[in-house]
């Protein structure tokens, strides 16, 4: 990742001491009641067995009511097509039971929410099943909600529906590529310490939590050669200076022997082929490894800085290499550079070929390498930079020719690093005319938004995914991998912090950001750790992070004498105590979502992992992204998903993008406050809202264009603000409609290419079509994107027709919206064209939302769903 953790601006789960929950105000819930006697039983019988939480703790703690079972379940509801029958009955998926956070804005649909599915026309032997994990029963993960065949929507609440348009026969990109390669996450060394730390039971429900088929059933993996930071200590395979023939390379690669790795990864493989090879999908295959170095040996790097200056060898002599692996010099790290003729480029080429050839001798095949970990970041841990040329020649002139001799199986993937920068490599290094283009297969990409403000990863970068997508959809790079190679939020873990708010926050920008991903064509996401102990290390630079399941040997039940932190971890509490160890298993269940089945196993998982489930398991490989956008309401329907005609503000909650950094785009419009524009005296367009942690936040429309990203963003609204005239619009496209253009004045640009205008996306918007996520910016004020504003000072919303009016779309309406709108859809058609067909619909809103989902099959017929999904939840409709 770009940066070591950091209290400012970073989603701190919690640091203070644990805290004990106190009961609803007013009279308790009935299940809290009904719990109370069983409750001081547990709590007697865990004092008992050393459980250090207290009746106390118990008697505190807020009840939920739970609808569903809190293990991990692949049964769901499911309605035959043309059958008429009725699901069994579960709980309402609207209950409000979940806590409060504090200053939560809290909405009040004024319409009457869905209780559960209804499907209209389902094609006959066709069934649709629905499962849903929500904030509001933390505990009931995969919980199924019964859906039933209807006649007709007659009585349903109509008002305030937002329209779900689901095409199956619009594949996006069907000729280009393997469609989607899988999901996974890396085999760091601090995973397989955790994972080696679980008893063999522990181990087995691991293996199937992450690759089975119950699980996540993640296809896909990542190791780093040589050490990375999330390890005990830096370590390489051959230390040796000058050893240009790595004659003492250690072909057993015994490091990663030793520290369990190797054995974590022939699980995961053998795992993943028994669970899935059977599956009706003919996209399985075994485990894709991606390799990627964070650094060379010590003795192949040039100096650091530092180390030139003030560092000698004993005898007085200057530096000739670097001492470490940590940090890098800029902008190449390899001694001799990367030209023709450099020494060590070749042996670090060859070290490559020396890798990957040690892994097979283990039973591991690798996949694909990367040829450098985050080339752009001199990091305070393992690192190597490069740019994109000295890349390109280390590539056309050592790594390229080597692989193509020795493993010319193996694919190579350029860049590893953010969004931001990644249209700008791609454009460098598969340029015809560079000689390193024909030795690549790829390009790895990192979720993270660069800078100390960890609320940013996976929060930008969208649009720029598109333009890489769209860069390769020319002849001869059809076959181009587009892969998430990295992702994860950082510092520390939801089970030390114990925020269940900024839990679910977690989670849900991991769905988000997956699903806009595979909505511009992404071939697929491997996240960082697979699993990490309970303040998310080891790291040897304390560099803690989350990951979806969490190693806590010392709960499991009848561990003995086992410490809450094993001797690899050597961070301590950084953020405080661990909230988690303080909070029995009960507890943890129902109030924080962590299942007391594997607890029991000395594993926490935690809630981005259930959300991560509702894609991977059911999006295998060979999958490919279809049609799918969240609509405007129905034309004719008074109301918008999040505010209904009788409201005079607009819902969803407080707007937790409203951040600096943030890009603006337009969306249809949900009337939610991530579309809330106050239009101030100073004339700029400000957003309010808060973060994660509850901190308010302001900002503004900016006055520039983002120099890699290619939008406006928001900005401090003092020293980057733009400041906007709104002005009537030259082209009224003979409407009735009094449209304007919307001027920016502080700008020394010429005024007539200062107007605020759309600026639509390559590929016509991927998966999710033209009205999902344009970028907005300033230029020519003769454009049709610039003419069609209405900007409505009452509900703060500014909207544009210019899709309606230039393209024809009915109800093609947008509005400027902060990153992107709280309710939102993916939906995926599998490589076997018999194979179930999935729909994802993600809520990150205070409040429920009524939908309908309008499905065209893969056959070309026609039916509907009108449902709900309640506040911060996400849906899975297998259809």
């Amino acid at each position: 990742m770009d940066a070591p953790k950091t209290n400012e601006g970073s989603p701190l789960i919690n640091s203070s001491a644990p805290r004990n929950d106190s009961a609803d105000n007013g009279k308790p819930s009935k299940v809290y009641l009904q719990r109370l006697c069983f409750v001081v039983v547990v709590a007697f019988l865990l004092a008992a067995a050393g459980e250090r939480a207290s009746i106390s703790d118990f008697l505190n703690e807020k009840g939920h009511s739970s609808a569903g079972s809190s293990t991990v379940s692949n049964h769901t509801s499911n309605i035959r097509g043309g059958d008429g029958s009725d699901a069994s009955s579960t709980a309402d998926p609207t209950s409000e039971n979940s806590t409060d956070v504090p200053n939560r804005h809290k909405h009040v649909p004024e319409y009457p929410m869905r209780q559960s599915c209804q499907v209209l026309d389902l094609p006959q032997g066709r069934s649709v099943r629905m499962i849903q994990t929500a904030k509001g029963d933390p505990s009931a993960h995969y919980n199924p909600i019964p859906c039933q065949s209807v006649l007709d929507f007659t009585g349903e609440a109509t008002s305030g529906s937002a329209e779900i348009d689901v095409d199956f026969t619009a594949v996006w990109n069907k000729d280009r590529g393997e469609g989607i390669l899988g999901f996974g996450g890396a085999f760091t060394e601090a995973s397989a310490l955790n994972f080696h730390s679980l008893s063999e039971a522990g181990q087995e429900a691991a293996m199937e939590l992450l690759f089975g088929e119950t699980g996540l059933g993640y296809s896909m993996g990542r190791v780093h050669m040589n050490s990375c930071d999330f390890c005990v200590k830096s370590y390489s395979f051959d230390d040796e200076d000058g050893d240009f023939q790595l004659e003492h390379f250690d072909s057993n690669v015994s490091h990663d022997v030793e520290s369990g790795m190797i054995n974590m990864m022939i699980r995961a493989n053998e795992k993943l082929i028994t669970s899935w090879q059977a599956s009706p999908t003919n996209g399985e295959q075994k485990l894709r490894l991606v390799v990627s170095p964070w650094s060379p040996p010590a003795w192949m790097k040039l100096p650091l800085p530092s180390e030139r200056n003030d560092l000698h060898q004993p005898g007085g002599h200057i530096m000739d290499h670097s001492r470490t692996m940590d940090g890098s010099a800029w902008p190449n790290c390899l001694r001799e550079g990367t030209g023709v003729g450099s020494r060590y480029s070749e042996a670090w080429a060859l070290y490559f070929s020396k890798f990957i050839d040690a892994y097979k001798n283990h039973g591991i095949d690798v996949w694909a390498v990367t040829v450098q970990n985050e080339p752009e970041f001199p990091a305070p841990w393992e690192a190597c930079t490069y740019n994109p040329d000295i890349e390109g020649d280390f590539i056309a002139f050592h790594l390229g020719p080597k692989l193509s001799e020795t493993h010319p199986d193996v694919k190579l993937f350029i860049f590893d690093h953010n969004k931001d920068h990644g249209l700008v490599w791609m454009l460098n290094l598969l340029d015809p005319n560079n000689p390193a283009a024909k030795y690549i297969d790829g390009t790895g990409i990192h979720w993270y938004a660069g800078g100390m403000d960890r609320l940013l990863d996976g929060a930008v970068g969208t649009p720029n995914m598109h333009k890489m997508v769209d860069s390769n959809n020319v002849v001869g790079r059809k076959n181009q991998i587009i892969l998430g190679t990295e992702a994860c939020h950082c510092p520390s873990t939801y089970y030390a912090g114990g925020d269940i708010s900024i839990a679910w926050a977690r989670a849900e920008r991991y769905a988000h950001t997956i699903l806009a991903d595979l909505a511009a064509g992404s071939n697929g996401w491997i996240e960082w750790n697979l699993i990490l102990d309970s303040v998310g290390g080891p790291n040897h630079l304390g560099n803690v992070c989350d990951a979806p399941l969490i190693a806590v040997p010392h709960r499991a039940k009848g561990a003995v004498s086992i410490p809450s932190q094993l001797n690899f971890e050597k961070a301590g509490h950084p953020f405080g105590p661990v909230v988690g160890d303080f909070k029995a298993p009960f507890v943890l269940q129902y109030d924080y979502g962590i299942p007391e089945k594997y607890l029991d196993l000395g594993i926490a998982v935690q809630p981005m992992y259930f959300y991560m489930g509702h894609i991977s398991r059911h999006v295998r490989p060979g999958a490919r992204p279809v049609h799918a956008i969240v609509g405007n309401s129905p034309v004719g329907v008074e109301g918008k998903t999040f505010m209904s005609v009788d409201q005079a503000t607009l819902g969803g909650g407080l707007n937790d993008l409203a951040r600096i950094g943030i890009e603006v785009t337009t969306w249809p419009c949900e009337g939610s406050t991530r579309q809330y524009w106050k239009y101030n005296e100073a004339g700029q367009f400000e957003v309010f809202g808060q973060d994660w942690l509850g901190n308010p936040t302001t900002s503004c429309l900016s006055i520039n264009t983002d120099q890699y990203f290619g939008g406006l963003t928001l900005e401090d609204c003092d020293a980057n603000g733009g400041m906007f005239a709104i002005k009537p619009s030259q082209n009224q496209a003979n409407s009735t409609v009094q449209y304007s253009q919307i001027v920016l004045q502080n700008s020394l640009s010429d005024p007539a290419h200062s107007c605020l205008m759309i600026q639509p996306l390559p590929g016509n918007g991927g998966a999710l079509g033209p009205l999902g996520g344009a970028q907005v910016l300033t230029g020519n004020c003769n454009s049709l994107s610039a003419s069609f504003w209405r900007v409505n000072l009452q509900t703060g919303e500014v909207i544009s027709d210019f899709f309606k009016v230039s393209q024809g779309i009915e109800n093609g309406e947008t509005c400027l919206t902060t990153g992107w709108p709280f309710l939102q859809v993916g939906a995926f058609t599998p490589a076997d064209s018999s194979g179930d067909r999935t729909i994802v619909v993600l809520n990150e809103a205070n409040d429920a939302a009524n939908f309908s989902l309008n499905v065209v099959d893969n056959t070309g017929s026609k039916f509907s769903i009108k449902s709900s999904i309640p506040e911060h939840a996400i849906q899975t409709y297998i259809v």
